[in-house]
C-alpha cells in the first residue's frame, strides 16, 4: 500500500454535514509523525441519464501552521455575506422562474390568471377604424 493510502486511513476524529447534493466531510487525520491535519472533503452526487448516480469529490487539506488565518479568512467571508446579503436564505432565487430586474433586484412573481374567460382585457374595437 502506498504511504498517501495509509495517511488518507488515519483518520483520528470525523463529522458529517449534509447539505442537499453535497455532503461534507470533515476529518481530522494523522501524519506519519504523529501531528494531527485537517481534510475538508465536498463530495457530490450526479445522476447519470440511465438512472445511475457518481459522485465528484474535492478534497482540501490543512494543516495546523494555517489554521489561524484559514479560520480568520472564512469567518471574514461569512460575516461579509450575512452582513451584504443577511442571513435568510433566498430559495426562490434557484427556481427556472426566477428573474431580476435591470438594477438586480428581485422581480415579484405575478400570479397568471386562471383559465377564466374576461372580456374586461378586451379593447373595444369598430370595424370602421380598420
Amino acid at each position: 500500500m502506498s504511504d498517501q493510502y495509509m495517511m488518507e486511513k488515519e483518520e483520528i476524529y470525523s463529522k458529517v454535514m449534509r447539505a442537499g447534493r453535497r455532503t461534507y466531510f470533515f476529518d481530522v487525520r494523522s501524519t506519519k509523525a504523529g501531528d494531527y491535519y485537517l481534510t475538508i472533503t465536498e463530495s457530490k452526487k450526479f445522476t447519470n441519464d440511465d438512472g445511475s448516480f457518481h459522485y465528484k469529490k474535492h478534497k482540501i487539506y490543512l494543516y495546523k501552521e494555517d489554521f489561524y488565518e484559514f479560520k480568520e479568512n472564512v469567518n471574514e467571508m461569512i460575516q461579509y455575506i450575512i452582513d451584504e446579503k443577511g442571513e435568510e436564505v433566498i430559495s426562490e432565487r434557484h427556481q427556472k422562474d426566477y428573474k431580476k430586474d435591470e438594477d438586480g433586484n428581485e422581480i415579484d412573481k405575478v400570479e397568471e390568471p386562471k383559465d377564466e374567460t374576461s372580456t374586461s382585457s378586451f379593447t373595444d374595437i369598430e370595424f370602421d377604424d380598420i
